[in-house]
């Protein structure tokens, strides 16, 4: 399909082009109009309202790694096996599957603003209280809480900083990603740190952290009506609307069908690398932390390249294969120390490249609100992190330490199979992101 063509079809009333349209016309600024105009403005060149949501979001991916140093010290204080201490990334992760369905639905009743403090109180709440809770089972009932709050802050987040940052759809991904990747690099080091102390140190740590972020969104975003008009005209989003779009566009259901197969080798990894690994809670901590900084380092800066050069398909099946190829190594040598290492290490560069392409692709893959989007990607997406820790930890119990990466690595493998055979329904992504 040709821009010319990618171009007619999306300037239909009510689609994503139109979309993109109104966003460089109604920035908050006259200032603002004119950078958004230029496509050499720098990346960091931003609105304050951008950096406050930015900084909530680096606090708010710390909860993605930040349990996992101290993995192995709750199993031993609280008794518990390893599949049920991972059940705090299934709980998380099954939570923030099902709220993504509605948090479309909250957002454009509440605003994206009340909605950012919303998740961000929640957050902060379950994380407290997780801090104070007292066996194992509570425990993972507080991190499907903060799952909760999680999922009504990330999903606004995504659409917030596309809507009012300067310089287009790609740098707003690419500083969306860079939260990711700062705050799950961030985690791990604070939940390595903290942990040293006490295995309730690093969930009080992100209480107290979400409550600074709170006050940085209060102080720094705009009033309501001010992000509103930043925004794309919202209509009001039903329940339904996520799961129709991915009935109806075909192109979405790829990527989120891709992401939940690639999310059930990623959070093996997250959950059960640190029962391998033969570490002390600060080592993992710092393991974990090499990891999160590859990821930020080429969601920003890599992938933009790779995307420019191959396009946004061939650069994922890359990714994939390779990331596949790495737990597949792990599954082999599960036993030898610094080769898990290693793997895991690595593997954040493969899954920040991947991250900001797929992101991306999301964001262009149909003619929906790009809140819908997210919604429908991010629910397909969190299903794999939830069944995934759980399933590790069991197979991990029954049949070895080795048997989870190797099935992990088997789906990956299998999201680079389903993404190739269905190349035809996203190739156009790339033309309409060149547009």
């Amino acid at each position: 399909m040709s821009c010319r063509r990618a171009s007619t079809k999306r300037g239909k009333p009510g689609t994503k082009n139109r979309s993109d349209s109104s966003v460089a016309k109604s920035t908050l600024t006259a200032e603002a109009v004119q950078e958004a105009a230029k496509p050499s403005a720098s990346i960091f060149n931003q609105p304050r309202a951008v950096w406050a949501v930015f900084f909530a979001g680096v606090i708010s991916f710390m909860g993605i790694g930040l349990v996992d140093p101290i993995l192995p010290a709750i199993s031993e204080k609280m008794n518990a096996s390893p599949s049920q201490t991972t059940l705090l990334f299934t709980s998380y992760n099954a939570v923030m599957a099902v709220a993504m369905l509605v948090t479309g639905l909250i957002s454009s009743r509440l605003g994206m603003k009340r909605t950012l403090l919303a998740g961000v109180v929640i957050v902060a709440l379950f994380a407290g209280l997780g801090g104070i809770s007292g066996g194992i089972w509570e425990l993972v009932a507080y991190r499907g809480g903060w799952g909760l709050g999680n999922a009504l802050f990330v999903a606004t987040a995504l659409t917030a900083i596309v809507s009012m940052s300067r310089g287009g759809v790609t740098k707003a991904i690419i500083l969306y990603e860079a939260a990711i990747g700062i705050g799950i690099a961030v985690g791990p080091l604070l939940g390595g740190e903290l942990g040293t102390l006490s295995w309730r140190g690093p969930f009080l740590g992100v209480a107290g952290c979400m409550v600074a972020a709170f006050v940085a969104l209060i102080v720094l975003m705009p009033k309501e009506r001010q992000v509103a008009a930043a925004a794309d005209p919202v209509r009001r989003i039903s329940l339904s609307d996520p799961i129709t779009a991915l009935v109806r566009h075909r192109p979405l259901l790829v990527f989120g069908l891709t992401a939940c197969l690639y999310n059930i080798g990623f959070f093996t990894l997250m959950a059960y690398a640190p029962f391998v690994m033969g570490l002390e809670i600060r080592g993992i901590g710092y393991v974990f932390l090499g990891w999160g900084i590859l990821l930020a380092l080429t969601s920003v800066f890599m992938a933009p390249r790779l995307q420019r050069a191959y396009g946004t398909v061939k650069t994922m099946c890359a990714m994939l294969a390779l990331f596949g190829l790495t737990l597949l190594a792990m599954a082999i040598w599960t036993d030898v120390q610094w080769v898990v290492i290693a793997s895991v290490v690595f593997a954040g560069a493969l899954l920040g490249n991947n991250n900001t392409l797929i992101t991306t692709g999301v964001m262009n893959a149909a003619p929906v609100e790009r809140s819908t989007a997210s919604a429908a990607y991010s629910f397909l997406r969190f299903i794999g992190g939830a069944i995934a820790p759980y399933m590790a930890g069991k197979l991990g119990e029954r049949f070895g330490h080795s048997v989870p990466f190797y099935v992990g690595a088997a789906f990956v493998l299998l999201s680079v199979v389903f993404l190739a055979a269905n190349r035809k329904h996203i190739r156009h992504v790339d033309q309409v992101e060149a547009h």
